[in-house]
Parts: C-alpha cells; sequence; structure tokens
C-alpha cells in the first residue's frame, strides 16, 4: 500500500470537478491539507466574485482530504454535513482552501477550515467551514 500522501495525490487528480475548475493540491500534513484555485471568470457569478459552488468545493474537498490523513487503514470518507459562512466576496488571484481535523474518531472526524482569497501578498479569510466527515471501509 502506498503512503497517504500519494494516496490523496492520486484521489485529487482523479476528481473531475476539481480539474474543471482547475483546483491544486498543495499541501498535505497530518491533519490538514491545502487546495488552491486561481481566479477565472468562469466560474464567477453575476457581480463577478467566484461563485461560492466553486468556494465550497475547494474547502469541503480540503476538510474531506484532512479527515483522510487520521482515517484508519482500509477507509475513504464521505462527508455527512457542513456548515459554510460566507464572510466577504470572493475576490482575488487566486483561493486557499485550508482543512484542518479538529476531532478524529472510529466513525466520525470533525473538522474545520477556511478560504483565504489572496491579491498579491495580502490575505483576507472570505469563508468558513465546520464539517462532520464519515469513515466509509473499502
Amino acid at each position: 500500500m502506498y503512503d497517504i500522501q500519494e494516496r490523496i495525490a492520486i484521489s485529487f487528480k482523479s476528481q473531475g470537478l476539481m480539474a474543471t475548475i482547475d483546483a491544486q493540491l498543495v499541501l498535505i500534513a497530518e491533519g490538514e491539507v491545502h487546495i488552491e484555485l486561481p481566479f477565472s471568470a468562469h466560474l464567477s457569478q453575476q457581480h463577478g466574485y467566484v461563485h461560492a459552488g466553486a468556494i465550497t468545493s475547494i474547502l469541503d474537498n480540503a476538510c474531506g482530504y484532512a479527515a483522510l490523513t487520521k482515517a484508519p487503514p482500509g477507509y475513504e470518507v464521505v462527508t455527512a454535513e457542513f456548515k459554510m459562512n460566507f464572510m466577504r466576496p470572493a475576490i482575488g488571484e487566486r483561493f486557499l482552501a485550508i482543512g484542518k481535523v479538529q476531532n478524529s474518531g472510529k466513525l466520525l472526524t470533525v473538522c474545520t477550515g477556511e478560504v483565504r482569497a489572496l491579491s498579491g501578498t495580502i490575505w483576507k479569510v472570505i469563508a468558513m467551514m465546520q464539517a462532520t466527515i464519515v469513515n466509509v471501509p473499502v
């Protein structure tokens, strides 16, 4: 069996949505995963901001993969629920979703995450999530 970083990288590359929106996996650590999304007018809503669906998708994935770093061998993960808060418009050159494990158990993992809008060296948190991830046997 290969290591968790390779497992997550292979899984991420198989996701059609992430490829479609040009999201990139940028960090995999125990209990933490980062995913970056460049700004694209193709992902915008009517006001020119990146659509909430794209922002939610990268953060859901970051939290899910963070949970997978803590899952027992022979298990995959699926999201059972999440709560998303949008705090400001998604305006920036790129967006960084950071998912972190807060507590992992046998079946459930609770994660929190944030999305940062980056412009040059300046960033602002634009959204936050709390998610419950379920370990499911393969």
